[in-house]
């Protein structure tokens, strides 16, 4: 059977500007000037943006006390894993050159100790740490039970290597007897962790609830038992416990331990209970300000500085061979 014309026409797209893609567009037709703006404007933004957040950076005022050497003694004490529960003090006096304006934060540094590795990372129960299943252990292997088959809690690599360290700041002025500094240790946490990640298990009795388990092999107390001085800092909601769970992303690193006000000259006490011999690490503590920016990393300013920079040389490169090719071609139009 022969298609007639009509069957054909009847099959064609409606005359329509719409199915007939006739519909009126624009089409961005860019210059050499408007190019080059661009690139020169993006370079000034990027390049002043970096200034300033490397000024901003070299503003915060910030001291490291490094005590591994200092307290040799209780790195000693803790190679041998059977003293995790006996304390060893140690007391590093030192003073602040210039005074440090505004709120102080206190940080806690290690060096050399990788809570990048993957297994390390995977070492957790996020259904245990948010409250819904304590017994939940499959995935924190070899920190899941203890040697007679009792779950932990928390499990993992990740909790069972917290650091532990405890540590006091006192201060001496205009007279010998120390005093001490008053330290806030509220609001370090980030608040999808404290709120959301991280919940203690429905009820009223913590160490109830806990029942059925174990404490990790590395600490001296349960995670009901961490602040005696406040309960509602007990458990998987214990700041110190969740700064600690957010690892860090290389072997070099610091975590935020406590704030405090204004400060001049100090006695640090420190029972230093976290071993680094034996991963060959040193530990410090880090007294620091902080801007509107951050803290005193330069990363981002010389991000910056340095994208404006490649900005700024390749828009030079693309004005100079624009210019010699509308050389060329008056120099061919003369002809």
């Amino acid at each position: 059977m022969k298609r007639t014309s009509k069957d054909s026409q009847c099959k064609l797209p409606d005359n329509t500007a719409l199915k007939q893609q006739q519909l009126p567009a624009y089409q961005l037709q860019l210059s050499a000037t408007g190019v080059l703006s661009g690139f020169f404007a993006t370079g000034v933004f990027c390049l002043g943006v970096g200034i300033i957040l490397i000024l901003s950076a070299k503003s915060i005022k910030e001291i490291e006390i490094k005590y591994t050497e200092i307290c040799g003694n209780c790195a000693k004490l803790r190679e041998d894993a059977t003293n995790f529960d006996k304390e060893c003090t140690c007391s590093i006096p030192f003073y602040l050159s210039e005074t440090m304006q505004g709120n102080v934060y206190m940080y806690y540094k290690l060096y050399g100790f990788y809570q990048n590795l993957y297994r390390y990372i995977l070492s957790r129960s996020n259904s245990q740490l948010v409250g819904t299943d304590l017994k939940d252990v499959g995935n924190c292997a070899p920190f899941s039970k203890s040697h007679d088959g009792t779950p932990i809690a928390p499990c993992g690599a990740i909790a069972n290597s917290i650091f532990n360290d405890t540590i006091i700041l006192s201060y001496n002025l205009n007279s010998s007897i120390p005093i001490k500094v008053p330290m806030l240790r509220s609001g370090i946490t980030w608040w999808t962790d404290k709120y959301v990640k991280f919940q203690n298990p429905s009820s009223i009795n913590l160490s109830s609830a806990f029942a059925g388990t174990t404490k990790p092999p590395s600490w001296a107390k349960p995670v009901y038992e961490l602040d005696e001085e406040d309960p509602g800092n007990n458990g998987f909601l214990n700041d110190d416990f969740i700064v600690w769970m957010r690892t860090a992303a290389f072997p070099t690193f610091k975590k935020l331990y406590r704030r405090l006000n204004r400060i001049q000259y100090f006695t640090e006490g420190l029972p230093a209970d976290f071993p680094v011999t034996r991963f060959r690490g040193e530990k410090s503590v880090v007294l620091s300000t902080l801007t509107w920016s951050g803290g005193s990393s330069l990363f981002l300013g010389l991000a910056y500085t340095v994208t404006g920079a490649v900005t700024w040389l390749a828009s030079f490169s693309m004005m100079a061979v624009h210019l010699l090719l509308k050389d060329r071609k008056m120099l061919f139009i003369q002809q």
